[in-house]
């Protein structure tokens, strides 16, 4: 295990260990997203979240509308 230590502090191998561990998390990452048929569909639709034209009522999720002090 000391081996193993002493071999992971010299900066050219620990580059190529960060270098692999990051290329792996990436991909699992993509696998992740486009795995699933369901989930692709779900995140493409939330591509079109900003342009959607709602009122403000609906994203609060109450039914009561505020009422104007007159």
């Amino acid at each position: 295990m000391a081996d193993f230590l002493q071999w992971f502090t010299h900066m050219e191998n620990s580059k190529v260990f960060a270098l692999v561990l990051f290329f792996v998390v990436f991909c699992a990452i993509l696998i992740y997203l486009y795995s699933s048929k369901n989930r692709s569909e779900r995140l493409e639709s939330y591509k079109n979240i900003p342009f959607e034209d709602e009122d403000h009522d609906e994203y609060t999720g109450s039914d009561d509308k505020v009422s104007k002090h007159e």
